[in-house]
């Protein structure tokens, strides 16, 4: 190419020209890669963002944390030694195989055999007992079949009478008794265990092999025969003081997803106290809590984790009291977004400490927190959210901030319903009831995976709450089926006062 000094005006401007132009390409073309840069940083940040969340510092379920690339949950500091050992504390109650005085049967032991001399043992001389031992064993298990013949008797009056079949019997010539019939559904809803293998269980242990239509079956029967207690203790939730409510995904009927839906599955909706468990299967959306037993509360305080719907007012006008276990696990994911401002820990020290001074109370049978202690702790309470609020002027661009933001001013605006349990111990702090509730659906899905039929899972949850509720009242669940099955259900006692 020539010097610029060798070329003429028109060959200078045709040479200035395609250099603006390629300089006009070159800034298009790094004003997009610009804006391609700053979408990936950002995308990126959203997934370093997502992978970041478990059951440590969001609503996540602990199964979740071992998904790939997630990052696990920071380990609490451990605290200072107490100098206690290890293992049962001296004083402390235990628990041990004892001695009874009772035993169901004696057998009496010689020894056998021939002594040194030749003599045979079995004439010797009885010296006494110089040892003894109870050995705890159950029996060898076997069906057993008892033929009942039913008789007809005539009275003397000419009125005739016919006996009745024994508790638990079906109609037909032959029938599973009751006890194997609670067996098998205390297998399949308590321990999650598919209805084939507890056919094979059942072989293994008695030698009686039912088809799995006859124990899934058991399902229907079962759920039928708890219709009304089902509906007792839903009466009973109403009139509790407060009421625990959780909802979780629950892969129920076939893999293909419902015409608007994302994924195949509904809810599980609980609602529970300390002495009942309500269970429904749904949707997660505003008919179905309309149809649960949260629509029915009167005047009780509802415990739940801020899902949009328990606030609807097209369900109903509830005093509330936000789990505060959701509001901690949300207070460790700001400390991730802002890592150098202290409000974060002092809100969670301050609500932790809250939490600790109501068990204490509750467990000394006081009335309320000291009003010293409590007053300080809602003092720090107060001023780590305002300096939070301060300090978060705008959501901001970063993944997590806008969540941080909009949880600092649920903390403010509704204040009452985050302590209300400072000021009343009848009311729990967080929804972990609900939460331990809900727990055996998630080891039942990770056992058994989907529940092909939505009306067997319905049957399968109305047990759950029979069962879960008379467990909670100190019953043998195995029993209270036995109960059930035999036309005799175990029944809650009216709700306590209080």
């Amino acid at each position: 190419m020539r010097a610029p000094e060798e070329l003429s005006r028109e060959e200078l401007i045709s040479v200035l020209t395609a250099r603006d132009a390629r300089i006009a390409e070159q800034d298009a073309r790094i004003a997009e890669l610009s804006r391609a840069n700053a979408d990936l940083a950002a995308r990126l940040a959203r997934l370093e963002h997502l992978l970041s969340r478990n059951s440590g510092n969001s609503s996540m379920p602990p199964s979740r944390d071992a998904d790939p690339g997630k990052t696990p949950p920071v380990k609490p500091k451990r605290r200072r030694g107490s100098g206690r050992g290890r293992g049962k504390q001296p004083g402390a109650p235990g628990t041990h195989l004892a001695w009874t005085d009772t035993p169901n049967a004696r057998i009496d032991r010689f020894p056998t055999g021939r002594c040194g001399c030749g003599a045979e043992l079995t004439g010797a001389t009885d010296l006494g007992i110089v040892d003894r031992y109870q050995q705890h064993e159950i029996p060898d298990i076997e069906v057993r079949i008892t033929q009942y013949d039913q008789h007809q008797v005539r009275c003397r009056c000419g009125a005739a009478h016919a006996a009745t079949r024994p508790e638990g019997a079906r109609t037909g010539p032959v029938g599973y008794g009751p006890n194997l019939q609670a067996l098998a559904v205390y297998l399949m809803v308590v321990q999650h265990i598919p209805a084939h293998r507890v056919v094979e269980l059942l072989e293994s242990l008695t030698g009686a092999a039912p088809s799995v239509g006859f124990v899934h079956g058991m399902l229907a029967r079962t759920a039928t025969l708890l219709g009304e207690v089902d509906q007792r203790i839903r009466a009973l939730i109403t009139l509790a003081y407060a009421v625990c409510a959780d909802e979780t995904p629950l892969r129920v009927g076939g893999a293909t997803p419902r015409p608007g839906r994302k994924k195949a599955e509904k809810y599980l909706l609980v609602a529970c106290t300390e002495l009942y468990t309500h269970y429904l299967v749904g949707d997660r959306d505003l008919d179905t809590f309309r149809k649960s037993v949260i629509a029915e509360l009167d005047g009780a305080v509802l415990v739940h984790d801020r899902y949009a719907t328990y606030d609807s007012k097209k369900l109903g006008e509830f005093t509330h009291q936000l789990c505060c276990q959701h509001i901690l696990r949300d207070l460790d994911g700001a400390v991730e977004v802002y890592p150098d401002v202290e409000w974060p820990p002092q809100i969670a020290r301050a609500l932790r400490g809250l939490i600790h001074q109501a068990n204490l109370a509750r467990a000394a049978g006081a009335e309320a927190i000291d009003p010293a202690v409590r007053d300080r702790l809602i003092d720090e309470f107060h001023h780590g959210v305002r300096v939070g609020l301060s300090e978060t002027t705008r959501t901001g661009d970063r993944p997590g901030e806008r969540k941080t933001r909009c949880l600092l001013e649920v903390l403010r605006d509704r204040e009452p319903d985050v302590l209300r349990f400072a000021f009343d111990l009848r009311v729990p702090p967080t929804s972990n009831q609900a939460e331990r509730d809900l727990r055996p659906a998630k080891v039942q899905q990770n056992i058994s995976g989907r529940l092909t039929s939505e009306a067997r899972t319905k049957d399968r949850y109305r047990i759950s709450g029979y069962l879960s509720t008379a467990v909670k009242h100190g019953h043998n669940g195995l029993r209270v089926l036995h109960d059930a099955i035999v036309g005799r259900p175990w029944t809650p006692p009216e709700l306590a006062p209080g």
